[in-house]
């Protein structure tokens, strides 16, 4: 199997928040001189608004993006 690539990864993230957040306005990844790589994940709704990470690299900002998103929804479906 090929490695994943930062495209593959944003499907991902995109279809989790999809099937969990509903309306998903965009996935996608920046690089910020000061910061690094930053991922973001914003949605239509108020309620979440939107969900940031960041990294060294930009598979690292995604990754740790997605982790935040499941515990998010690990902790959501706890309740």
């Amino acid at each position: 199997m090929a490695e994943k690539t930062d495209a593959d990864r944003i499907k991902e993230i995109y279809k989790l928040c999809k099937g969990h957040f509903g309306d998903v306005r965009f996935v996608g990844l920046k690089y910020h001189s000061q910061i690094g790589w930053v991922a973001k994940a914003q949605f239509n709704s108020d309620e979440v608004g939107n969900l940031t990470s960041d990294g060294k690299t930009s598979s690292d900002a995604l990754r740790a993006l997605r982790n935040r998103i499941k515990k998010i929804i690990k902790r959501y479906n706890g309740v």
